[in-house]
């Protein structure tokens, strides 16, 4: 690791994963020799903490990129303001790791898993795309036992936090249940007019739909499921995924079903899982041991169990994947990729 202490901008500061950025670049100690906090006009002026110093954050503009000069931008959310400013960005040769879907499968454009591919990125790439964060948990899961046997095709089903959908989503899954709780469970449902973040209600509820519906059945959010891993892990890997919502505040849980193209012991998917870096193994079915949102949840790991061979079809294989969808699906993996980008500066 360089000596070098960079300038940090977080963007979508006062946003949720704006505010883990903030945490994990202090938690992480990530060389930061002076930070700004950006967001739209409307959050101009609040103060957020960093080490104990309050900033004031200032409105992502034009005149703000013209100027100031950070090293690097950690870009929470936001796809249409990381196009606006692109330009200006890499005209000033500014890094921007960025959090929306808006570059992710753009062609040249490093899709990082810091522990999968860091060496994607480079000096002359400045826009670099975070991944989904229900990709980035799979793959990092997955990937060292492709690297063992080939995956052939995988088939996911994810169940997610409402913390995926933003701050209006967690409250939305707050206020539904409290007025649920106050009626004794009396009103199981509730009247439309209560729901904004989602289609439908979400408390005491599952709903088998992120983001728009497209022509062809699946979601976009399973539609960028099945095209990130393959960008990240391997093109020639079949991906079928369905997403669902479920009123868990922090956490997205996956049960995912693999093909290899060889059998391999369970036990060595364990020992592979066991020594990759970030992943932690709980998997004790007999004791009760297996990964849950609760647990997983403020945690920086990955949490695999579960593993077991599917009976029904040759080289098939179950796991069950848990991680914080704040931390290493969304802030976490950005700041890990702002690591491995200061290495090469």
């Amino acid at each position: 690791m360089t000596n070098r202490k960079f300038e940090v901008a977080v963007a979508g500061a006062t946003g949720a994963v704006g505010r883990e950025m903030i945490k994990v670049l202090e938690a992480t100690n990530f060389p930061v020799k002076k930070i700004s906090f950006l967001a739209s006009y409307r959050s101009a002026g609040k103060k957020l903490k960093f080490k104990d110093e309050e900033i004031a954050v200032e409105e992502l503009s034009e005149k703000w990129i013209a100027e100031n000069s950070p090293d690097i931008v950690l870009m929470s959310a936001g796809g249409g303001t990381s196009k606006k400013f692109s330009p200006l960005f890499e005209k000033k040769k500014i890094y921007v790791i960025d959090n929306s879907s808006a570059w992710r499968m753009s062609q040249g454009v490093p899709l990082v898993v810091p522990e999968i591919n860091p060496r994607t990125l480079s000096t002359d790439k400045y826009i670099i795309a975070n991944p989904n964060c229900s990709t980035i948990q799979m793959v990092h899961a997955l990937f060292p036992i492709h690297k063992i046997s080939k995956i052939k095709r995988i088939v996911v089903t994810t169940f997610q936090a409402v913390s995926g959908a933003g701050q209006k989503a967690i409250l939305e899954l707050r206020n539904q249940t409290g007025k649920i709780a106050a009626s004794n469970f009396e009103k199981i449902q509730l009247p439309p007019r209560q729901f904004s973040a989602f289609p439908h209600q979400i408390a005491f509820n599952c709903l088998p739909q992120i983001d728009v519906f497209l022509e062809n059945g699946y979601t976009k959010e399973e539609i960028k499921m099945v095209n990130e891993t393959k960008k990240i892990l391997d093109p020639e890997i079949e991906v079928t995924a369905t997403c669902v919502r479920v009123p868990v505040f922090r956490g997205h849980s996956e049960a995912v079903n693999i093909e290899l193209k060889q059998e391999i012991k369970i036990e060595k998917i364990r020992e592979a899982l066991s020594k990759t870096e970030n992943v932690k193994v709980i998997d004790d079915a007999k004791n009760l041991k297996y990964p849950m949102p609760i647990m997983a949840a403020e945690k920086y790991e990955t949490f695999v169990g579960r593993i077991r061979q599917d009976p029904s079809r040759k080289n098939c294989y179950w796991l069950w994947i848990v991680s914080d969808n704040l931390l290493k699906g969304a802030a976490l993996n950005a700041v890990q990729i702002a690591f491995k980008l200061a290495e090469i500066l």
